[in-house]
């Protein structure tokens, strides 16, 4: 969920060859969108969540998506893996992120071999 166009292109075009992926411009829609894929009996093992976006903030969604996963008796540890994303490098941001019980943290531009060893350590890819 990435409200910069390029950011999304890059995350969208690397993620793409793992699997289904769906792009949200602000934090209601990726909550949005997470609840509608869980009604349709989907989940989703992944969400780059970019902190700053427009509507609703990555935190508050984060924290919106681990409510609806706990309704459903989903511990954060056993729900979707989120990794947040952003230009942002105050540590109480990244703090309050966790809080929210996200589960990495990566800074803008997006190094692709780190989300990698995040996909690998989460057993999300061989």
């Amino acid at each position: 969920m990435e409200d910069d166009f390029a950011s999304r292109l890059l995350l969208q075009t690397f993620l793409s060859r793992f699997g289904e992926c769906h792009v949200a411009v602000n934090g209601r829609e990726a909550v949005e969108a997470f609840r509608a894929s869980w009604e349709m009996g989907h989940k989703y093992d992944l969400i780059c969540m970019d902190i700053m976006m427009p509507e609703m903030d990555g935190c508050e969604a984060v924290r919106q998506i681990r409510a609806q996963e706990e309704a459903h008796g989903i511990l954060s540890t056993y729900g979707a893996k989120i990794i947040m994303t952003t230009t942002v490098d105050d540590i109480k941001e990244v703090i309050r992120c966790f809080n929210e019980l996200c589960d990495a943290y990566l800074m803008k531009p997006i190094d692709l071999a780190k989300l990698l060893r995040h996909m690998k350590s989460y057993q999300l890819i061989p």
